[in-house]
């Protein structure tokens, strides 16, 4: 494997994903932010922030698959949420642990950036995911 994850003592515990991810490899693969539409362009249902953090991330894994990735590759996951305050980490989590075994994404996840931003592409999106993977 060419991506190890991992959480040094005496950083921050417990958290939903690893401080630190080192890489060894030479074949980088970038997924551009996704977000809860299907391929298209319809939302599935539920449309709340749980709802659409499981179909972006569904949609995350399906482009890591296609560079021949997986979530065990990932070296790190930005996630951008909108109308983001700390009361809605649970929303955001169950979201998460509804789909992780489905795509593949362990728990802890790999180092993950949570970002508050006033507004993505379209006003009823709530959740964009990039990632960030390394291959041999």
């Amino acid at each position: 494997m060419s991506v190890q994850h991992f959480t040094p003592q005496g950083m921050l515990q417990p958290t939903p994903y690893h401080h630190v991810a080192v890489g060894t490899g030479t074949r980088q693969v970038h997924i551009s932010g996704q977000v809860g539409l299907l391929a298209d362009g319809t939302r599935p249902t539920p449309g709340d922030l749980a709802g659409q953090v499981a179909q972006a991330l569904r949609n995350t894994a399906l482009g890591l698959a296609g560079a021949g990735a997986s979530f065990a590759d990932v070296l790190r996951l930005t996630f951008y949420v909108t109308q983001w305050h700390p009361q809605r980490i649970g929303e955001f989590m169950a979201g998460v642990e509804a789909v992780a075994e489905e795509v593949g994404l362990l728990l802890p996840m790999p180092p993950a950036s949570l970002i508050g931003v006033d507004h993505l592409f379209e006003p009823d999106v709530l959740v964009e995911v990039e990632a960030t993977a390394l291959l041999d």
